[in-house]
């Protein structure tokens, strides 16, 4: 996938007109925060994910969610129920939504190594989430402390298990996958310690809904290209990118955006960026886009 690429700006056709609401994301309620900045144009995201995608390649760590998300969406145009493919088979059930849900959490602050290194720790020792929830909090945090943060993240793992057996009377989170994006929104804002980010990656990742997360390295990257007015702070991001950028854009390049931030010197104040040799000079493919450079902000998960 690395090398010359040509842009069919002809595959898609988009309006550019300006939506008055986020109804892309699903939220036809909540107002646009931005009414009157007209980028990133579907023309523009359409260029930036060509370049990227030429540049980097599909990044392999979300090939995985991109191949479930085809053959899902795929699967149901043609009017099939979700419950019928999860019985006959169909969707690969491997990776349920809770272990999703957990695997995020895990993420949070910290590299995708250590992350993953953590939920393999926890699910060697604990085989399943009843195993997590009757054990004491104690041997929980042992197990996945090398994903750093292990009192608060054993913390947030173990009340979600408690609240969603108390309301649902069994471990299970599957039925999120019947749900809108408000729907799924509301319902994981009951429980504590899930902020709007692991709730936007959920969706994404493991839901396959059209939303579009916002952490450090797409936020910076959208108010370094003038996505997003310089007075933007993640929530109106989220909003902005989400009415902005066209539903079958949104993961591709979400994902794109999201390593390119952890490699590009130019486009991220990381030491990972800054020791990286692949972007060093000035082959930068969003230079085109803006000459700006911003700080680097924290993001609440």
């Amino acid at each position: 996938m690395r090398g010359t690429r040509k842009r069919k700006q002809s595959r898609l056709q988009f309006s550019t007109k300006s939506p008055k609401t986020t109804a892309n994301s699903g939220s036809a309620a909540v107002q646009a925060p931005f009414l009157e900045h007209p980028r990133p144009t579907p023309e523009e995201c359409l260029s930036v994910r060509d370049d990227l995608l030429s540049l980097h390649g599909f990044p392999q760590e979300f090939v995985k969610y991109r191949n479930q998300r085809l053959k899902t969406k795929s699967q149901l145009k043609g009017s099939v129920k979700f419950d019928s493919l999860i019985n006959d088979g169909e969707i690969d059930e491997k990776e349920t939504v809770l272990d999703g849900l957990a695997k995020t959490i895990l993420s949070q602050n910290t590299t995708e190594l250590n992350s993953d290194r953590a939920f393999a720790s926890l699910k060697s020792a604990f085989p399943t989430w009843d195993d997590v929830l009757a054990a004491e909090s104690k041997c929980v945090e042992d197990a996945i402390r090398c994903g750093g943060l292990a009192p608060t993240k054993s913390s947030c793992i173990k009340n979600l298990l408690s609240c969603l057996l108390k309301r649902n009377g069994k471990l299970c989170m599957e039925y999120l996958r019947g749900l809108s994006i408000e729907e799924v929104k509301a319902e994981l804002s009951l429980f504590k310690g899930i902020g709007p980010k692991t709730v936007s990656c959920v969706l994404m990742f493991h839901l396959q809904h059209d939303d579009f997360p916002v952490d450090t390295h797409v936020f910076q990257i959208a108010k370094t290209m003038g996505w997003v007015p310089a007075v933007a702070d993640i929530k109106k991001t989220y909003l902005h990118l989400n009415q902005r950028i066209p539903d079958e854009l949104k993961f591709d390049l979400n994902c794109l955006l999201y390593t390119h931030g952890k490699v590009c010197r130019k486009c991220s104040n990381s030491k990972i960026g800054r020791k990286n040799k692949e972007t060093d000079d000035e082959s930068c493919p969003l230079l085109a886009y803006s000459g700006k450079c911003v700080v680097e902000h924290e993001i609440p998960n």
